[in-house]
């Protein structure tokens, strides 16, 4: 699966992850949770398990994290080394969905993506403390 056209190594995952991490303080800081990072292993047998240790995975084609806070409002984020990611929210009773998130052309870029979704979501600030 490594060779496969569609999963091109447009975004490095390690370095998504690092951005994460360096965005818990933050978070933390404005009342959010998040949740482990996890990984899927393009190499691990269908149906691929999410690892929450980096080790554990040779050939990363997805990275994720799960941020919660106030209101039951909730995030959930997972980054795909082709450039895209799947962004799901629940910001209130009525105001739930999907955000836009094809593209994602670098780790840089998804910093400033993850920021604004954040924004969007919990009506915070994000930015690496």
């Amino acid at each position: 699966m490594s060779d496969d056209p569609v999963m091109n190594r447009m975004v490095d995952l390690d370095e998504v992850a690092a951005v994460l991490a360096s965005r818990v303080p933050g978070w933390r800081s404005a009342g959010l949770e998040a949740g482990q990072v996890t990984w899927r292993d393009a190499e691990a047998s269908w149906p691929q398990p999410l690892e929450t240790d980096r080790a554990r995975v040779l050939d990363p084609d997805s990275v994720g994290v799960a941020i919660s806070g106030p209101g039951g409002a909730e995030l959930s984020v997972v980054v795909f080394r082709g450039g895209w990611a799947d962004v799901d929210f629940i910001a209130g009773l009525d105001d739930a969905g999907c955000l836009p998130a094809s593209d994602v052309a670098s780790a840089s870029d998804f910093e400033v993506r993850m920021d604004k979704w954040v924004a969007r979501v919990f009506g915070v600030r994000s930015g690496a403390q």
